[in-house]
């Protein structure tokens, strides 16, 4: 099982991370460790990310997500997979673009069953509030109006359990739990 733990910057998806991590006992991988320097150097500029500038990360991490599920390994790694095209791309690599070029094509790529997103969801004035709190991270709090602008919620048939971010880590994290466990138990994984 992979879970990938999405949403805009400052929602809570590294945090979230470290505590399921700890609770379920998985390997933690944190996506902002696979962003190329010239990405963290331009986001440390206050310049949002184009779509050119995430393919070799999203890449990066496709090959690391692909590398798990091969394994037969779980594993939780952190994304901000804000557009569908980007969560396609973590999932299927080269192929989701291949499959944008054909234009007869109008079923999507489907998402494996054994890979989920938790999708950190809130309010931006929340968020934004958070992300002048922190320090020490190169994402300008400048820069979250420009992920909410591309964000792209996930449609429930991309494996996708909803996490408000205005409850407490300890809850969403027990949530997860839950799901895990059940589907574990379950036969068809």
């Amino acid at each position: 099982m992979i879970y990938i733990i999405m949403g805009v910057s400052g929602c809570g998806k590294s945090t979230l991370g470290a505590v399921l991590s700890e609770k379920l006992g998985l390997p933690l991988h944190e996506g902002d460790n696979f962003h190329p320097q010239d990405n963290i150097e331009k986001m440390a500029r206050g310049e949002a990310l184009t779509d050119q500038d995430r393919l070799p990360w999203l890449l990066k991490l496709h090959e690391l997500i692909d590398r798990e599920r091969c394994s037969g390994s779980d594993a939780l790694v952190v994304c901000s997979a804000l557009k569908r095209l980007y969560r396609q791309i973590l999932l299927h690599g080269f192929k989701a673009l291949t499959y944008l070029s054909c234009q007869d094509q109008e079923i999507p790529l489907s998402t494996p069953p054994d890979v989920f997103f938790l999708f950190l969801y809130g309010d931006y004035d929340l968020i934004h509030q958070r992300m002048v709190a922190r320090r020490g991270h190169y994402m300008k709090a400048d820069l979250l109006r420009s992920q909410f602008d591309v964000l792209e919620p996930p449609l429930d048939e991309e494996n996708v359990l909803p996490l408000n971010i205005t409850r407490s880590i300890t809850d969403m994290a027990t949530e997860v739990e839950k799901h895990f466990i059940s589907l574990k138990s379950s036969p068809t994984l």
